[in-house]
């Protein structure tokens, strides 16, 4: 059974830093590519990173401006999204995502606010 489970999420005020990581089980994880995705208030899902399962090639999208970095262990099945730099506009529900797959995490809430 496939599983996706999400830590790291939380309150920050603007300007600060929280790291996510989501361990994967019931699946190879060092042949698949992961990635995070993010649902804000009243938006669709967006893209936020991924990395492929050789750790190269790491797509960004352009809202994370470098604040955001996406790396992996493939040693502890965790990928993790590093997130510095945090604004409000960042206040959404977090997923990881196996790519190339209709996998899922439960997703995680972040709350950027003073």
């Amino acid at each position: 059974q496939v599983q996706l489970a999400e830590s790291g999420g939380g309150l920050v005020q603007p300007g600060g830093s929280l790291r996510l990581s989501c361990v994967g089980s019931g699946f190879s994880f060092d042949d698949n590519g992961m990635s995070w995705y993010r649902r804000s208030p009243g938006k669709a899902r967006e893209l936020v990173a991924s990395i492929p399962w050789s750790g190269r090639n790491i797509n960004y999208a352009d809202f994370t401006r470098g604040r955001f970095t996406i790396s992996r262990d493939n040693t502890k099945s965790t990928v993790y999204l590093q997130m510095d730099d945090l604004k409000p506009e960042d206040t959404a529900v977090y997923y990881c995502h196996i790519m190339d797959t209709t996998y899922w995490g439960q997703g995680i809430r972040v709350t950027v606010s003073s």
